[in-house]
């Protein structure tokens, strides 16, 4: 008897010491119900973490209407369902924060762990967009209607507002593992169509145009995007020893934004591209004239930096497109170049998986196997013929365009991301 009577003290002194800290007050609740015009009300208490301080306010909610319940046993039994989750044995305190405090928070511990062009957008949507609307709402109080409205209230395009949503799905993916919330955000959220629409490409022609127009060292520049398809930030993060025109190749192993190096977009990214004949006799006289610098870019600043993209797109290439006379939709740069690669490819009879490989997108093979099948495939070397006769052929030493052209097929369009 007297061994009974131990456990139950130490059980009790359990309850009372830490580990009962670390769970909600164990105390049923049945809730205040009352009725107004509207419907039915209730209120109730929640147990929550407010800077690491456990706190008990009261919570209020309509709980339906009249219609819904016309009695008020009724109404009880539809709170007892809505603070269910209050009375269960595993019921914990939750930490609470405000929208826009969790985003500061969010930005800080997540989004530093991101890249920074991915960072900056991320930072735009939720600063410009999502704080305005929800941030002085606390986060368990958000729901799928809300997200609703703001989706309905959105003045941007219909990619940019699913874009945001997709931001503001990775935070709550993160809140829900902090705990929170436990509930599902986007649930029966509708968003907005995007229509895919053909992206703008140069034709075989405007490429001739911008390299004979072009001077050194943006000419070399524009000419490998046009062969190769490299992404803006791939071709500035190259450095000298990523290209060997003596073997026909070129690789991507980083890129460089706003100056700073990073990973290639992705783990396809990170490949091998074989140079036509002209590319390499072109970079091997490049070369002569490279200026070193402490880190060996191909393309660098007077300080030895690498090119920034988007300088060089409105400092250079658009003033060049202006004068040429090419006009560009708005929004479209230097991707035009690597849509323009992807279609000369297609109509040159290329596979898609060597597009693939070429352009770096996923193709199913582990990243070591595709670079080492890919550095000795004879269609790569084919197509990097043709790619290099259509890009550099066309012009005489003197850089002057000739009137005959190459005589190569216009390019069928294509899709491509």
């Amino acid at each position: 008897m007297s061994l009974d009577f131990d456990k139950l003290s130490l059980l009790r002194a359990i309850e009372s010491s830490g580990e009962r800290n670390s769970m909600a007050r164990k105390r049923y609740q049945k809730g205040q119900l009352w009725l107004e015009q509207d419907g039915w009300h209730g209120r109730w208490r929640e147990d929550v973490i407010v800077n690491g301080v456990r706190r008990r306010p009261r919570r209020h909610g309509i709980i339906g209407s009249l219609k819904d319940y016309p009695t008020k046993r009724l109404a009880q039994r539809a709170l007892d369902a809505h603070i269910a989750h209050v009375n269960k044995i595993s019921y914990r305190p939750m930490p609470a924060a405000k929208f826009a405090d969790f985003a500061q928070n969010w930005e800080s511990k997540v989004l530093s762990q991101y890249g920074d062009s991915t960072a900056i957008n991320y930072r735009t949507h939720i600063w410009k967009h999502l704080v305005p609307f929800f941030g002085e709402y606390s986060m368990k109080d958000l729901n799928p209607e809300m997200v609703q409205q703001f989706v309905s209230a959105s003045a941007v395009s219909a990619k940019t507002t699913k874009n945001i949503c997709i931001t503001l799905q990775s935070m709550w993916t993160t809140a829900k593992a902090w705990g929170y919330v436990s509930h599902n955000l986007m649930e029966g959220v509708v968003l907005p169509d995007v229509k895919r629409v053909q992206r703008f490409f140069f034709s075989q022609r405007e490429i001739q145009l911008i390299l004979a127009k072009a001077k050194e060292p943006h000419r070399t520049w524009y000419g490998l995007a046009a062969e190769t398809g490299l992404r803006a930030g791939e071709l500035c993060g190259l450095a000298v020893d990523d290209i060997d025109p003596e073997r026909g190749m070129l690789q991507v192993r980083q890129k460089a934004w706003r100056g700073k190096l990073g990973d290639p977009k992705t783990d396809e990214s990170i490949r091998v591209v074989e140079l036509s004949p002209q590319a390499c006799r072109h970079l091997r006289t490049f070369l002569e004239s490279w200026h070193p610098n402490q880190r060996r870019f191909l393309f660098a600043t007077r300080n030895g930096t690498p090119w920034d993209q988007n300088t060089l797109l409105a400092r250079k290439f658009k003033p060049l497109l202006r004068a040429l006379g090419i006009q560009v939709p708005r929004g479209n740069g230097f991707h035009a170049f690597r849509h323009a690669n992807a279609t000369l490819m297609n109509s040159f009879g290329a596979s898609q998986k060597l597009r693939q490989q070429r352009l770096g997108h996923d193709d199913g093979s582990p990243v070591t196997e595709t670079i080492y099948t890919h550095v000795i495939s004879e269609d790569g070397k084919r197509i990097a013929a043709q790619l290099g006769k259509a890009v550099w052929g066309v012009l005489d030493p003197s850089w002057t365009l000739k009137e005959n052209g190459s005589g190569v097929e216009a390019p069928k369009p294509l899709y491509l991301n």
